[in-house]
């Protein structure tokens, strides 16, 4: 469900209410999640099984508009409105069948999608005045009551499914995770957020989850200089790219917030990751440049990279880089940041190699002939490149003791593996105007490190 202003997605008159019957039973849904106190894992997986049949087959009985607006004349598809709805229990069988053994995880999704986004909709409906920049079709009075019910509802099943834990540290989990839900709900994607903002997170709450003040405090002593360092250095770095016209303004400012999280986790090592991406983002993008020009398939702004690109191949590595110095699994997260960022590399370099290189190039699901450049077109020369790129950082890494033994292959096939994964998004969704080229790659990198953490945990 989205919080959106009711002039932009209604063709006609203001609505008389907000409260129609699928945002009514999309907050309602919370009610099964009460029984988790007393379900186990697999337990869970049926409870979310009978939610989904009940969608899928009970409720269109019932006569129960499920429509995004009701009956008011929404301009939202049916078919697609459905399918936003049954993606509520999908996602949420989803988070029961990866983390079966951490239900709390699975309660906090569920209080976050149910209360958070249903109620968020709500506001933004009926109070929504102050749209969000980056995506004008949103409120900001929907997004912070987002972030204030669906904490309230995070918080307060995750108590009520186990009472382990300080208080404290689950409310800064539950305020959080419906910050990150508010974040993901409010992107100018079309995908719907009824799957995207229960795994995104779910992923969070168990990520954090995992901190310990021990951990932090084991690493105070060499936080000290590293935070000054990491001050200065990546100061530096995002100024010289920005005199060099590799990024704009706003992707120095991002990049140098981003990158300071990098170098906090393993100071100048983690640092020369991070540094590998960006020579070999820059070079790749810069490489046969003429000829993507001519192709008309060329980076704009003469290459210069921005702050949504920032964020996209960023974002998950200075998470996992803060979890490196906050939580007691560092070799695990450390494993997964670099291969976070050489998955990064990877796809960065694949892409604008492929756009030059390659006369053509073949959708990863079809193998059907499309022009270079095309989202989720693969090419020999491009694939090579970003395999080599993603093996440069892993091979550094290696020599910098980051990753070490069967965690470099680990950590290189979780790459691979990532970039795969933002071919095919490429390929079904964002060709199809779904999802945004920056959310595609961020998506890459978050599965690349997900990948080699689970790994790691598990072994």
């Amino acid at each position: 469900m989205n919080y959106q202003r009711p002039a932009l997605i209604h063709s006609g008159p203001a609505p008389a209410g907000v409260w129609t019957e699928r945002r009514i039973l999309h907050i309602a849904l919370i009610i099964p999640a009460f029984l988790l106190c007393c379900l186990n894992g697999y337990q869970t997986v049926g409870l979310c099984l009978l939610m989904l049949l009940l969608v899928l087959f009970i409720l269109p009985q019932m006569g129960i508009c499920l429509r995004k607006g009701g009956r008011r004349g929404d301009q939202v598809p049916a078919e697609e409105s459905r399918a936003g709805l049954i993606s509520y229990p999908v996602s949420l069988l989803l988070l029961a069948l990866i983390f079966h053994r951490h239900l709390n995880v699975v309660a906090a999704a569920w209080g976050v999608l149910a209360l958070g986004d249903g109620l968020a909709g709500a506001a933004g409906e009926h109070a929504g005045q102050h749209t969000i920049g980056y995506n004008p079709r949103k409120t900001w009075e929907g997004f912070f009551t987002f972030i204030t019910c669906g904490a309230a509802g995070a918080f307060f099943l995750m108590l009520w499914v186990s009472s382990s834990g300080p208080t404290l540290k689950v409310l800064a989990i539950s305020i959080g995770a419906a910050a990150v839900g508010a974040f993901v709900e409010s992107l100018p994607v079309r995908v719907g957020d009824n799957l995207s903002v229960p795994l995104v997170c779910g992923c969070f709450v168990f990520c954090a989850g995992l901190m310990t003040r021990g951990s932090l405090d084991s690493n105070l002593p060499y936080l000290g200089v590293r935070i000054i360092l990491a001050v200065l250095i990546d100061l530096l770095l995002a100024y010289v790219a920005w005199k060099l016209r590799q990024i704009t303004l706003s992707g120095a400012v991002v990049g140098f917030l981003l990158g300071t999280a990098v170098y906090m986790s393993f100071g100048y090592r983690s640092f020369l990751i991070l540094l590998a991406f960006v020579v070999l983002g820059s070079a790749a993008t810069r490489l046969g440049y003429q000829r993507k020009m001519a192709r008309g398939i060329a980076e704009g702004r003469k290459g210069a990279r921005g702050w949504r690109e920032a964020v996209a191949n960023l974002l998950a590595a200075s998470f996992f880089s803060l979890l490196v110095i906050t939580t007691p699994y560092q070799e695990a997260f450390l494993m997964a940041l670099v291969a976070a960022l050489a998955e990064a590399a990877g796809d960065t370099v694949s892409s604008e190699t492929g756009k030059w290189a390659s006369p053509a190039a073949w959708l990863i699901t079809s193998f059907e002939r499309v022009p270079p450049g095309e989202s989720g077109g693969i090419s020999l020369a491009g694939s090579a490149a970003g395999f080599g790129a993603s093996a440069l950082v892993v091979a550094l890494a290696s020599g910098l003791a980051l990753v070490k033994g069967w965690e470099i292959g680990v950590v290189l096939v979780a790459a691979i593996a990532g970039n795969a994964a933002d071919s095919l998004l490429g390929a079904v969704l964002e060709r199809r105007g779904l999802l945004t080229n920056s959310f595609v790659n961020f998506a890459g990198t978050s599965l690349a490190g997900a990948l080699a953490l689970a790994w790691a945990l598990h072994h």
